[in-house]
């Protein structure tokens, strides 16, 4: 098992900046005009990923902590694996490496940081708010 070594202020960092990534990344790495579908999947992915993170039950939770940690980490697992495997899914991996490799390389980051971060918010309200939730 890998060690639980982010914690969960850099996780929400890394939540804000990977969603907006995830929004520019057509226009970024050329791929809007290529791939409608690449388009839509990464757009909607950054959309979830930053509505997720703005009631998630950490220090980036800026509207709320209704999704404990544990929820949020599994459902980034779930969306890294989806991402990874959506070139071929939905059939642009065939589009060039700039449509396929970035759904790739972020949702193997999505996975290993899911895999990674201690799942207790370092805010002693919120670690109580976890453990009360996790009993």
């Amino acid at each position: 098992m890998l060690a639980r070594m982010i914690p969960t202020k850099v996780h929400a960092g890394m939540d804000y900046a990977v969603g907006l990534l995830l929004i520019a990344a057509p226009w970024i790495f050329g791929f809007a005009d290529e791939s409608s579908a690449a388009t839509w999947i990464s757009v909607l992915a950054g959309l979830a990923m930053l509505g997720m993170s703005l009631v998630t039950n950490y220090e980036g939770g800026l509207l709320g902590h209704a999704i404990p940690m544990r929820m949020h980490l599994m459902t980034d697992a779930v969306v890294g694996l989806v991402l990874a495997v959506s070139p071929w899914v939905f059939g642009f991996a065939d589009e060039g490496v700039n449509a396929w490799l970035p759904f790739v390389l972020i949702g193997l980051g999505e996975i290993l940081a899911a895999a990674t971060t201690n799942p207790f918010p370092a805010d002693r309200s919120m670690r109580s708010r976890e453990a009360a939730r996790a009993a």
